[in-house]
């Protein structure tokens, strides 16, 4: 017996196909709203970090107003000189921020990849892009080469009209050259220039990443060429490294180099000058005193001798490209038997005989036998507490928050079991670190600093770690850093100016005998302990560099950079010799040389070099000079970069009377000795998580 019942249940066709399609369309709804889901939960961690990174800020700024309010008393009327305690970086100026780009590894895969991103253009097109290159006044100081290079690189894209090409407020990678059509560059919602054909904009970001200050728009429709940053400092480095392999190439190719070490070659590399002739050019003449060295690069020479009583030269020899010239020179011979003439565009590396011979003797290595003795037994920094041998970072109280960095804040700790023995202690949030791409820079300057026992550098005396943050423990400098002495009295007298650029000296002294190039010395990185002598604070830019190798990072503080670290030609610690030029002159002054409205004017006059700038009439004579020697355009003809290192500075007449030894004995008395008032009590109550552990040697354990 049929049951009507049922019947009335079971759908039909029509509504069977119905119901099939709400499943379908349920299902759609809810992968829908599953990716929504998604999505969602990557943008709340994504506001999630930026939360607790504005969080992390709040609560330390909150801190430092206490701080203002109670914290260390020093002297001077100046509460902001209290306020500097810290020896962490000063962030209430952008352009005083240390800016570091991308880690960058010049390795093989990442040229090969890049040449195949070459472009065809057009003769014309390629005209345009070089000429717009030598007409910008920061890449116009670009060798012809590496212009050529990056030409080779750059894509076109186009821009239809009322289009943004960049907008204010955002950050980004590419520089731009306009071809074809007009543009409009607005600030503030103002327009101010308008971009023309030949035209070049955004080469700031292919430096670091930057913050464009203003806005870009297409009034037509338009043309251009764009190259990104990664591409930019791809092909330079290629450039670079290209040269460098072609020159070491040509000195072992030299017969009486080629039993030469491999360091001893990169020595030699590292001072041979690279010199163009142009045709008709004479590179010596007969009779002529001489004490270099000519290997041909490039091009080709005619080698002539005019005999005594005959008015015509015979020619002896026609040399080319991988030949030589001059070698006796290097030996002790130092008149010229012939003529040497550039017959079209010649390219040699040249060496003098006093530099060669110092090299081939040792006496050119980047540590001088006189220099390191100094730094290990005149320059006796102080052991160790002993109290830290066996400690862990439960046994540490804090006692107030000192400052706040971008990446950390400071605590200023003491040990429970002697309240006395008070320290510094580094905070770092490991997800800020690795969400920035720090994370080598910050494990490279932990490593670094945990060998670095020298009297003018920040002491590193251990690291811990938990699963959130890393620790590190250092002598706790309390007398402020020199950027807050600098705004407290505008600028210092010579003899204070003295003291702490001596005390530099020495701490980069003692890192460049290691082959560690410190690239960003300025006022805030030095801080001065309770005595008031002068110490290079922890940096991410610290690095150790080769014999005869460089680094290629742009790396440091806008107006204390040198110039080979802007062009991306490659830099060692002959950079920093320029930066201690600059900080001398910003301590004479209380400015920076190399200043202006935007990074791209700071960049642009860091280029243009130390002598388009008119120096302040109280600086004495000697203090200019040694400015100058110092903050030269190429690397090797700034003082201290050749043989004798640290002594040129020591030895210049700025410092004559100057008593260096007293300083490494901490026998003088300095400018300002600061008066610190510590709490030798608990503060709070606050400690540290229990849970973190020492980290030893294996740094890559992050």
């Amino acid at each position: 017996m049929d049951c009507p019942l049922s019947d009335m249940h079971r759908p039909t066709g029509d509504k069977y196909m119905q119901v099939m399609g709400t499943l379908r369309d349920l299902q759609f709804a809810l992968q829908l709203k599953i990716e929504e889901l998604r999505q969602r939960d990557t943008l709340i961690d994504e506001l999630e970090l930026e939360l607790d990174t504005k969080d992390e800020l709040i609560r330390r700024l909150q801190e430092e107003l206490d701080r203002y309010r109670t914290a260390l008393s020093l002297p001077g009327p100046s509460t902001a000189v209290a306020a500097c305690a810290a020896q962490i970086e000063d962030n209430q100026s952008a352009k005083r921020q240390t800016v570091i780009s991308e880690p960058f590894n010049p390795d093989p895969m990442t040229f090969t990849v890049l040449s195949h991103r070459s472009c065809d253009k057009s003769q014309e097109s390629r005209r345009l892009i070089q000429a717009a290159f030598l007409k910008n006044d920061l890449f116009k100081n670009l060798d012809e080469e590496e212009i050529k290079a990056i030409t080779a690189c750059m894509h076109r894209t186009t821009i239809n009209q009322g289009c943004f090409v960049i907008q204010e407020g955002t950050s980004g990678d590419q520089a731009f050259v306009l071809e074809e059509g007009r543009l409009d560059v607005t600030k503030d919602g103002q327009k101010v220039l308008t971009f023309e054909p030949e035209d070049m904009f955004g080469e700031v970001a292919l430096l670091y990443n930057c913050t464009y200050s203003y806005s870009v728009s297409a009034q037509t429709d338009s043309k251009l060429w764009t190259i990104d940053r990664k591409s930019y400092q791809c092909v330079l480095t290629q450039c670079c490294l290209s040269r460098l392999s072609h020159s070491v190439e040509l000195l072992r190719s030299i017969p009486f180099l080629q039993s030469l070490p491999d360091d001893v070659i990169r020595k030699l590399f590292d001072h041979v000058e690279e010199t163009n002739y142009a045709d008709g050019d004479y590179i010596f003449q007969q009779g002529a005193i001489g004490d270099t060295f000519y290997i041909i690069s490039k091009g080709q020479v005619s080698v002539t001798e005019k005999k005594p009583g005959r008015q015509e030269q015979i020619v002896l020899a026609e040399l080319s490209e991988r030949q030589w010239f001059g070698e006796k020179a290097l030996w002790g011979e130092a008149i010229r038997p012939v003529n040497v003439m550039a017959v079209g565009e010649v390219t040699c590396l040249v060496i003098d005989r006093r530099t060669f011979r110092d090299v081939i003797e040792g006496s050119g290595s980047d540590s001088p036998p006189e220099l390191q003795q100094r730094n290990e037994s005149k320059v006796e920094p102080k052991e160790d507490p002993a109290c830290l041998a066996s400690s862990t970072i439960s046994d540490f109280q804090i006692i107030r928050t000192l400052g706040v960095g971008e990446f950390s804040h400071v605590d200023l700790v003491q040990l429970k079991s002697n309240i006395r023995c008070v320290f510094a202690m580094r905070v770092l949030k490991k997800k800020l670190i690795l969400s920035s791409g720090q994370r080598e820079h910050i494990l490279r300057e932990c490593s670094i600093l945990m060998e670095a026992c020298c009297p003018f550098i920040v002491r590193l005396y251990k690291t811990f770690r938990d699963a959130e943050h890393l620790y590190n423990l250092t002598e706790a400098c309390l007398g402020g850093n020199l950027s807050c002495l600098l705004k407290e009295k505008g600028y210092l007298d010579d003899g204070s100016a003295k003291f702490y650029t001596a005390c530099v000296v020495e701490a980069l002294s003692f890192l460049h005998c290691r082959g560690v190039v410190y690239r960003d010395v300025k006022p805030e990185n030095v801080v001065l302990d309770e005595q008031g002598y002068g110490k290079l604070i922890g940096s991410r830019c610290l690095r150790r560099v080769e014999v005869g190798k460089k680094t290629w990072t742009f790396c440091g503080t806008l107006g204390y950079m040198a110039p080979e670290v802007i062009l991306s030609k490659g830099h060692s610690t002959y950079a920093d010799l320029w930066s201690l030029g600059v900080f001398m002159f910003e301590l004479l002054s209380g400015r920076l040389p190399f200043d202006g409205s935007d990074s791209l004017k700071i960049l642009t006059a860091t280029v243009h070099g130390i002598d388009e700038i008119k120096f302040p009439k109280s600086f004495c004579k000697d203090a200019c000079d040694l400015i100058k020697n110092l903050c030269r355009g190429k690397p090797l003809e700034r003082l201290a970069s050749q043989t004798n290192k640290a002594k040129a500075i020591q030895k210049h007449k700025w410092f004559d009377g100057f008593n260096w030894d007293g300083l490494c004995k901490r026998e003088l008395t300095p400018p300002l000795i600061p008066k610190v008032n510590l709490p030798l009590q608990r503060a709070t109550c606050a400690l540290y998580s229990a849970e973190a552990v020492e980290l030893c040697t294996n740094w890559e354990d992050f």
